[in-house]
C-alpha cells in the first residue's frame, strides 16, 4: 500500500491521531502535495460522503472522518502555498437570522471544505444584509450557503434568499440551501437554486454547479 492510500484509508477510517503525521511522511517520501490532497484526502472524503447516503455510517462517523482530514490539510498548507495550488472556490456559509442551532451548518462546512472548497463561515442568526454584504464585498465568492433548522426560520430563509436574489452580484454566484424543514419545493418556490438533504449531499452540489456559478 502506497503512503497515499495509507492517508486515504486513514481520513476514511476517521484516525485523527495518524493523519498529519502519515502526511509527514508521505512529504518526506517526495510524494506530490496537490496528490496527497486530491488522492488521500479529497476522494477519501467523497467514500464518506457517497457511504453516509447509502446509510452505512452516520453523522459522527463522518464528522470524525472530516476532523481527521482537517489535520492533514493542516500539515498540507504551507507545501500547497509553495506551489501555488488553489481551491476550487470559495463558499459563503450560515444560519439564517432567528436560528441559533450551527451543528448542520458547521457539518456542511466541513464537507463542502474537505470537497476542495474554502469556506467563509459567518456563523449562526445571520441577518439577510450580513449575507448581502458578505457577497458584495468578496468577489470571489460563487456559492451562498444557507442553513435553517427550526420551521420558524424557513421565512427568514426565504428573506435572505430573496436579499440576494435582488443583488446587483447575483449573476455571478449561486445559492444553496438545506436543513431539516427544507424541501426541495420550498428552495424553488423560494428562488434558491439548488436544495441539499445532507452535508454529503451538499458537497456534491457544491461541485456540480460551482463551474456555472464561476463563469
Amino acid at each position: 500500500m502506497s503512503k497515499i492510500q495509507e492517508i486515504a484509508e486513514a481520513v476514511e477510517m476517521g484516525k485523527t491521531k495518524i493523519v498529519a503525521g502519515l502526511v509527514e511522511e508521505a512529504l518526506a517520501e517526495g510524494c506530490d502535495a496537490t496528490e496527497i490532497l486530491n488522492v488521500g484526502m479529497i476522494e477519501a472524503m467523497n467514500v464518506v460522503g457517497e457511504k453516509f447516503q447509502k446509510s452505512e455510517i452516520f453523522v459522527p462517523e463522518m464528522l470524525i472522518a472530516a476532523r481527521a482530514m482537517k489535520k492533514g490539510v493542516e500539515v498540507l498548507k504551507p507545501e500547497l502555498a509553495a506551489v501555488g495550488a488553489k481551491t476550487i472556490g470559495r463558499v459563503i456559509i450560515g444560519t439564517v437570522a432567528g436560528d441559533l442551532h450551527d451543528i448542520g451548518k458547521n457539518l456542511v462546512a466541513m464537507m463542502i471544505e474537505s470537497a476542495g472548497f474554502e469556506i467563509t463561515d459567518l456563523g449562526v442568526d445571520v441577518p439577510a444584509e450580513k449575507f448581502v454584504k458578505a457577497v458584495e464585498g468578496d468577489g470571489e465568492s460563487s456559492l451562498v450557503a444557507l442553513s435553517a433548522l427550526l420551521t420558524t426560520t424557513m421565512p427568514a430563509m426565504k428573506a435572505t434568499v430573496a436579499a440576494l436574489n435582488a443583488s446587483g452580484e447575483r449573476s455571478r454566484f449561486k445559492v444553496i440551501v438545506g436543513g431539516a424543514p427544507i424541501t426541495q419545493d420550498f428552495a424553488d418556490q423560494i428562488g434558491a437554486d439548488a436544495y441539499a438533504p445532507d452535508a454529503a449531499a451538499a458537497a456534491k452540489k457544491a461541485k456540480e454547479i460551482y463551474p456555472a456559478a464561476a463563469q
